[in-house]
């Protein structure tokens, strides 16, 4: 027998490994999934987790002119727009793709509404105008990316930006929906642009320009000169967030984080450039916002640990206006009706899919739109999160969340889960993935907001920039020493996951903390800095290098050379599970397809599931089922939860 047909005996891989040569993997496909040495998934496993992917939830998207609500739920293999006509009512289904649509806006005084669309994940994507009977038109350029629509309070424009394959400057483009041909670049961009809201009589668009989480510039761009007008102080960075126009455009309402380390709603006087605080002395972040038709009432989320309060306000006074008291939950987008009377908006609680809402601002009433089913899935077995904090190595106070599986004794496995962006924040709503393993697993699953997520404030958010990367990884060493405090979790028997830079975070992880952890893993995580940057999309390089550094400064590339793990897999010994989408746009399949070849090549069990039609996620339903199956089968394996 030769040395290759023994290293494919999986018992002697780590003597194949000492000789140079890797076993080649045991390969099979099952519909779009390519799995390398993963074990088939048992027919019960299979069976018990579909319930969770069962469950749907409904997204406040947008109001139609007749005061009926556009929703994002899935009833097939992929999200939809759907209409509800009134509380309680069916959802009419109104788009049919195999691709996801997950976003819509309504043309205000007419009954179509505009949805983007892209093809495998690519985020390529083309935005149509489609009527209630299905009729549709195109109006974007095919080989562009096109998104952050934005109608004009006619309906009569419609702006949004674009950009083409390697460039990394957004255009604006303006146009008429009634001839989408005849649409026009009204602003050449420089670096990621895009509309926020088009003046009543149409002369102006308001523009932000994103550099980083915490530098976003607004604009105030003259259509018909091009002009672009700075808003607000200039000399130092601020943060804006939403935006438009109030007052007959003479004022702008928007969010900022100037002189402050969370973001609030402000008014500017356009003529004066004075600007007014609607919230001074805010302690939590204001997030999503939207203005009514009229300009006179504000809705925002403020977060407060992850959770959100909704907040109404009188804008010309800054007075609190009456708003609903929410269940403990997550806001996933508001709006207002086309007469300004109705407040729409998404919400998700940790034991409940989310549901659309609406709070009528007259009648002080709150309405229920959707009922959205929990698949199967017995509501007594779902668990509320405990907010918790711990120590970091410099004392800094870290927020989480822990699920803990009911009525179980003994020490518990742990699962870690940790969020991408970096600039992103866990959130405890709802989630079948992590409540799967809460009981398919029987492990307490804990989701870390390290430093550098969003939520927190700006200095918060700017802890892991650039050099300081690793110490985000260290906040994960301290939570380590964190459960090996606690009475009822296993210190001996952690896991730690993560997906895109979550994924770079639990790599990081695996190579630091080996013998803390029982396994890892990673979905499409970057596993080298300097070829991440080099591969990824080009119109977000230049956003990635403003947070992650720029690979172009030798010393910045010394300093990933040093951090990146596939620099570090010598260290990494324990099991993992690697998933890619093989058009994923943001991270490329190259990060992942390097890490598992080298960590075959010095004999690390490695399980890897390739997605042929999914880009940076798994938003297919029936890949869904089958990646998350293979999680729990890898979970259980590692923490010995069989």
């Amino acid at each position: 027998m030769t040395l290759r047909a023994l290293c494919l005996g999986a018992t002697l891989v780590l003597a194949c490994a000492a000789s140079g040569l890797a076993a080649e993997p045991v390969r099979r496909e099952a519909g779009q999934l390519v799995y390398e040495d993963v074990p088939e998934t048992p027919a019960a496993l299979r069976a018990a987790i579909a319930p969770y992917y069962n469950t749907r939830s409904a997204v406040f998207e947008d109001w139609l002119a007749d005061g009926s609500m556009l929703i994002a739920t899935r009833f097939g293999d992929t999200n939809q727009i759907h209409r509800v006509a009134a509380p309680g009512a069916a959802r009419t289904q109104l788009t049919f793709f195999a691709e996801p649509v997950n976003q819509a806006k309504a043309q205000p005084g007419q009954a179509r509404f505009l949805y983007p669309r892209d093809e495998g994940g690519a985020e390529y994507y083309q935005a149509y105008l489609r009527d209630l009977a299905g009729r549709e038109t195109a109006i974007t350029a095919s080989g562009t990316r096109n998104g952050n629509f934005v109608f004009s309070g006619d309906g009569r424009l419609v702006a949004w930006s674009q950009v083409t394959p390697g460039d990394p400057n957004y255009d604006i483009l303006l146009a008429d929906p009634a001839a989408p041909d005849g649409r026009r670049v009204v602003l050449e961009g420089e670096g990621a642009m895009a509309p926020l809201d088009i003046s009543s009589d149409g002369t102006a668009i308001l523009v932000s320009r994103y550099n980083a989480a915490t530098h976003v510039e607004l604009f105030v761009l003259e259509v018909a000169s091009g002009a672009l007008t700075p808003v607000g102080p200039q000399g130092r960075k601020v943060a804006y967030a939403g935006g438009a126009f109030a007052d007959g455009g003479r004022s702008i309402v928007v969010l900022s984080d100037d002189r402050s380390d969370v973001t609030r709603p402000v008014v500017f006087d356009r003529a004066t450039g004075a600007m007014r605080d609607l919230a001074p002395g805010a302690k939590w972040p204001a997030e999503e916002m939207d203005l009514s038709p009229d300009g006179r009432t504000l809705a925002y989320a403020v977060n407060e640990e992850g959770y959100s309060r909704l907040v109404l306000k009188d804008v010309a006074t800054g007075r609190d206006l009456a708003a609903p008291d929410l269940p403990k939950g997550v806001l996933t987008g508001l709006g207002f009706s086309k007469d300004g009377g109705k407040l729409g908006f998404g919400l998700s609680t940790s034991t409940g899919a989310g549901d659309a809402w609406s709070w009528d601002l007259g009648a002080g009433r709150l309405e229920r739109w959707t009922q959205s089913e929990l698949g199967g899935l017995d509501p007594d077995r779902l668990v509320e999160p405990e907010l918790f904090r711990y120590r970091s190595f410099d004392k800094r106070s870290i927020p989480a969340f822990i699920y803990r599986p009911p009525g179980v004794s003994g020490k518990l496995p742990v699962i870690v889960q940790i969020h991408g962006g970096p600039e992103s924040q866990e959130l405890p709503s709802f989630n079948p993935r992590r409540q799967s393993w809460v009981n398919e697993v029987g492990a307490a699953v804990i989701i870390p907001n390290v430093r550098g997520s969003s939520g927190y404030g700006k200095a918060y958010l700017d802890l892991d920039n650039a050099e300081k990367r690793e110490d985000s990884v260290k906040d994960i060493g301290a939570l380590l020493d964190w459960i090996a405090q606690q009475p009822d979790l296993d210190a001996s028997r952690v896991a730690v996951v993560g997906q895109s830079y979550g994924g770079y975070m639990a790599l990081a992880v695996a190579a630091h903390y080996n013998d803390r952890i029982a396994g890892a893993i990673d979905l499409y995580g970057i596993s080298n800095f300097t070829t991440f940057l080099e591969n990824t999309e080009g119109y977000r390089r230049d956003l990635r290098r403003a947070e992650y550094g720029d690979e172009r400064d030798p010393k910045m590339r010394a300093v990933f050379e040093r951090i990146s793990p596939l620099n570090m897999t010598a260290r990494m010994k324990k099991p993992m599970m690697v998933y890619q989408g093989a058009n994923d746009p943001r991270v490329p399949a190259s990060e992942s397809e390097q890490l598992v070849a080298r960590l075959r090549g010095q004999g690390t069990e490695v399980w890897y599931v390739l997605a042929k039609d999914e880009g940076h996620g798994v938003a297919r339903k029936p890949n869904a089922e089958a990646v998350r199956a293979v999680e729990i089968q890898f979970l259980r394996k590692v923490l010995g939860a069989d």
